[in-house]
């Protein structure tokens, strides 16, 4: 509104200033009298010129007037000067009438006052033309330009791009309008940020208790399977006795004993159900490696006795190594599981420490070495380069569950905490995991 207020002020004044030119110059032009003298001493000096023999051409030039030699009142000549309302004299030369001369000074004096009036019409004609490409531009920068922004922002908006600012101009109409409009793309992107954090948070949370839930598991089912031959067992003992009470409490427990089995199953399908519903973004979970002591990771070795014999063959060197503890026990979890499903043997862990190494960047970094080997057959040779790849299982899974992201997410956490990881084979399965030291 201040803006309209400022546009109608200017408009008006420039009105106003138009006007008063205008009176302005109508109140110069004057009306201005014939000199009757000025013109009889004109007479004089024209009948002179006639008796000296000037030609009326030269008269006319010399005079600026109209000179007839006609006596006729008829003559075409004077009729023009008497309808312009001219003054016209008498000529005689030596008191004798010869004819007429005219001066036009009314029309003269109309087309003076006629181009004083056309020059203030082209000086007004072009301050309105300018005022008005003036105006056209003013009108784009505070109505037109603006609409066309917030137009294309609010396509940028819909297309979800929510990082680009919209430029605030505090001069123009839309100014104020323009700032809420950022500010509630602040919000939705401030919003979304949030709802992606909360979903990671639930994807996270989704697989640790996975994670959590897995070992238990693997615990029941491998206490079931050990009280149930111990059931099986104890039973063949008592068949051949004559106990029927005992036979009937042995084959309830081995029933019982298989019903816990069965729930235990079902609950570790119940739980692939689950993560097979995040397996898609599970890769999009953010890895934040913090310095941490690397004899966390002997800590997460002695964490996993239910996997089968773990062989320490020597103590990690003690060092901050830049890790992220949580998934850094998860690529530790993965690997031993892995070789504890497919090779069934002990596992032997050993620790070094690499050279400088030169990084892309130009750096020397030196990293902790962790080796995890095991003595079962090793993988395939043709599976071998593709066990890392996402979703890939090699051709010995067939009997085993799984979803091939075990060693597809622990190379990549471990990119993403700065190091690296190797795998092959050597009378058994080897991998090989790189921590940066600090």
């Amino acid at each position: 509104m201040k803006r309209l207020r400022q546009l109608f002020f200017s408009f008006t004044i420039f009105m106003i200033v138009g006007l008063l030119m205008f009176f302005s110059i109508g109140k110069k032009t004057t009306y201005e009298k014939r000199d009757i003298v000025y013109y009889n001493d004109l007479l004089y000096q024209v009948q002179a010129d006639i008796e000296a023999g000037l030609s009326e051409t030269d008269i006319e030039d010399k005079y600026d007037c109209v000179l007839t030699m006609s006596k006729d009142i008829n003559d075409p000549k004077l009729a023009s000067l008497y309808a312009d309302g001219a003054i016209i004299l008498d000529v005689k030369v030596n008191g004798e009438y010869i004819g007429k001369v005219g001066w036009n000074d009314i029309k003269g004096n109309f087309n003076r006052t006629s181009e004083v009036f056309f020059r203030a019409a082209m000086v007004l004609w072009t301050a309105v033309l300018a005022c008005g490409y003036l105006l056209l531009l003013y009108m784009y920068v505070v109505f037109l330009r603006p609409i066309d922004e917030l137009k294309g922002f609010a396509t940028d908006i819909a297309k979800g791009e929510l990082d680009k600012s919209l430029p605030i101009r505090k001069n123009t109409m839309f100014g104020s309008f323009v700032e809420g409009f950022d500010i509630m793309r602040e919000q939705i992107r401030s919003s979304i940020n949030r709802e992606r954090q909360a979903e990671i948070a639930r994807k996270e949370l989704i697989q640790g208790l996975s994670h959590d839930i897995k070992t238990p598991l693997a615990v029941i089912k491998a206490t079931c399977e050990v009280i149930e031959l111990k059931l099986s067992r104890k039973l063949e003992e008592i068949s051949g006795k004559d106990d029927t009470e005992a036979l009937n409490e042995y084959s309830d427990l081995i029933d019982k004993v298989r019903s816990v089995s069965g729930k235990a199953d079902t609950i570790s399908l119940l739980m692939s159900d689950v993560m097979h519903a995040n397996l898609e973004e599970l890769e999009k979970i953010d890895v934040e490696p913090h310095e941490e002591n690397s004899t966390l990771i002997e800590d997460f070795l002695k964490n996993l006795s239910d996997y089968g014999n773990i062989i320490l063959e020597n103590h990690i060197h003690p060092c901050l190594v830049y890790m992220d503890r949580r998934r850094m026990e998860q690529v530790i979890d993965n690997i031993v599981g892995n070789s504890n499903k497919y090779a069934g043997t002990d596992i032997k862990v050993s620790f070094s420490q690499t050279e400088d190494i030169l990084m892309v960047d130009g750096s020397l970094s030196c990293f902790i070495k962790i080796i995890i080997r095991d003595s079962g057959p090793g993988v395939d040779k043709d599976d071998l380069p593709l066990i890392a790849e996402k979703y890939y299982r090699g051709g010995n899974s067939a009997t085993q569950t799984g979803f091939g992201l075990g060693m597809y997410l622990a190379k990549t956490y471990m990119e993403k905490q700065g190091g690296g990881m190797e795998y092959y084979n050597d009378n058994g399965f080897v991998v090989e995991l790189l921590l940066r030291k600090v």
